[in-house]
């Protein structure tokens, strides 16, 4: 191995395309001058065992390519001390030619809120010499110039309006902090090369990305307000039921109330004949969310979004109400208003 650094890492943060990348990085530099890159060996931690992962970089290689470990989430191995003792121990028995790389996809940003026995995995990492980064997904205008940089080392031409593009169509420019990003740089990997394909090295275009990349709809709040304001009633039930079920009932009544208020304002806005960037500067917004609430609000009547409305109005009290009633309950009160509502009606 060329260099100082043991043929070890730990990375950790919410940028999974970024996470793996650091781990391949790892294997290549493990590589003897002039061999082969180590065969990737990838493996989740509550699906193997400190021995069974002692073995696979412990025995070095006589001919051919070394071993790349990756291990994702390591949590499992060090949960008890013997296991983590273990572990410790397994990372100053490397053989040459190998090497061993810890993936932890986390959301959280701050070091000290992270489990300990990870942090300590992390530092013994590198007090052996290894490698260790935290790995942030870039976000908002970042996506943009991040899809370009992939664009070029693909040799693909695309054009800074197509990457700001998709860079909105894998869910970049979502605010909420619940929404994981992990997936959203392998995403938009996957998304360029397709565009890629397509074009036959002509240049990538806006046109050939609103075309070809649907818009991918994150797992949060924000994504359920969305398909309720898309009247996409199977995927607003869908995301209802996993919002549901980590978030306070009274915050997402607070979240539908706002978006169909704000599908009632814009509507108002059209049905008065007022442009799109007017009522964007009215509603103080950017103009992707409100074009958004432009192309939403042309599917409801006037007195569909009322009534919408008024049922969560309705939604509401009978919740406050019905302090004592099942969460089962509660959640078909939800699935009513969807379908009284959302759907379209004839």
């Amino acid at each position: 191995m060329t260099g100082t650094r043991a043929p070890l890492g730990y990375f950790w943060g919410d940028d999974g395309y970024a996470l793996d990348a650091a781990a391949e990085e790892l294997g290549r530099r493990a590589a003897a001058p002039d061999g082969p890159a180590p065969r990737r060996w990838r493996v989740r931690g509550d699906a193997t065992t400190v021995e069974v992962l002692a073995e696979r970089v412990g025995t070095a290689t006589l001919f051919g390519e070394g071993v790349l470990a990756v291990v994702e989430g390591p949590a499992p191995l060090v949960q008890s001390r013997a296991n983590r003792d273990a572990l410790l121990a397994t990372l100053g028995a490397v053989a040459p030619g190998n090497a061993l790389a810890f993936i932890e996809v986390t959301g959280e940003r701050r070091p000290d809120r992270r489990a300990t026995a990870l942090r300590e995995l992390e530092s013994a990492v590198a007090a052996a010499g290894g490698e260790v980064r935290q790995l942030v997904a870039p976000a908002e205008g970042q996506m943009a110039r991040w899809i370009l940089e992939r664009a070029s080392e693909r040799d693909i031409s695309l054009e800074p309006a197509a990457a700001e593009l998709l860079a909105r169509k894998v869910g970049a420019f979502v605010r909420e902090g619940d929404v994981d990003r992990s997936g959203q740089g392998r995403l938009a990997v996957a998304e360029l090369e397709k565009l890629g394909l397509y074009r036959d090295g002509q240049p990538v275009r806006r046109d050939d990305v609103e075309l070809l990349v649907p818009d991918a709809i994150p797992g949060s709040l924000w994504g359920l307000a969305d398909a309720v304001g898309g009247r996409r009633t199977r995927e607003a039930a869908t995301l209802l039921e996993r919002v549901l079920a980590t978030r306070p009932e009274p915050v997402v009544l607070t979240v539908l109330h706002r978006r169909v208020r704000e599908l009632i304002l814009v509507a108002e806005a059209r049905a008065r004949g007022e442009p799109l960037p007017a009522i964007a500067r009215e509603m103080k917004l950017k103009e992707y969310p409100a074009r958004k609430l432009w192309e939403q609000a042309a599917s409801w009547r006037p007195e569909e979004l009322e009534a919408a409305l008024e049922g969560l109005l309705e939604l509401d009290g009978a919740l406050k109400g019905e302090g004592g009633t099942s969460a089962r309950r509660r959640r078909l009160a939800f699935d009513l208003w969807i379908a009284d509502h959302v759907a379209r009606q004839a």
